[in-house]
């Protein structure tokens, strides 16, 4: 298989497997690192490399459970608080093997969305390396990340963006619910 063919096969694989598909079996430390390595190669302008990662496991998705829930509980107003909600962040938390909080250091040098842009590719590259390890890889991003910096220790000009839940899991392949790419493509040729 050529280079093409390969990447082209993992890319057109890749779905979002959510927690509750995740089996019980430990990802190793060195897989997570090839996964996060994959994410320093995004392109960047001005090589401002904005993408900043927080690798949650073992223990620390309990916290990161139990603290969702509190920032849940105090920020909805009571007549819009939901329990089944509140106990799905501890439960999707458990189901994880490895969650990583996407964050994003905005440099002041290039406008916002560039940063942002540059750290969804490099969230992108995560999750075809995820895939062609076979880890099942979902991005959440509830309107709770917004207060989680001082959980994760960010610093001032840093924001997390999102949650990017791991995990093995069974599930078979399907095939992906796309429109045709001519129906989204004008070409320009005169």
């Amino acid at each position: 298989m050529s280079n093409y063919e390969i990447v082209s096969q993992v890319i057109k694989e890749r779905r979002s497997i959510f927690p509750a598909s995740y089996i019980k079996k430990e990802i190793p430390v060195e897989v997570i690192n090839q996964i996060l390595e994959t994410a320093n190669y995004a392109p960047t302008h001005k090589l401002t490399q904005p993408w900043r990662f927080t690798v949650i496991r073992k223990a620390g998705l309990a916290k990161l459970g139990k603290e969702l829930g509190r920032l849940y509980k105090n920020l909805v107003s009571p007549q819009n608080f939901l329990q089944k909600k509140y106990d799905s962040f501890a439960e999707k938390t458990a189901q994880a093997d490895c969650i990583i909080a996407i964050n994003m250091a905005v440099s002041g040098k290039i406008p916002e969305w560039e940063e942002l842009a540059a750290v969804s590719c490099a969230v992108q590259n995560m999750a075809i390396t995820a895939e062609s390890l076979k880890v099942g890889t979902y991005w959440s991003s509830p309107p709770l990340i917004h207060d989680l910096g001082e959980f994760l220790g960010l610093a001032e000009n840093e924001k997390c963006i999102g949650l990017f839940y791991m995990g093995y899991h069974n599930e078979k392949p399907w095939a992906p619910n796309r429109s045709s790419i001519e129906e989204k493509v004008k070409w320009m040729e005169e």
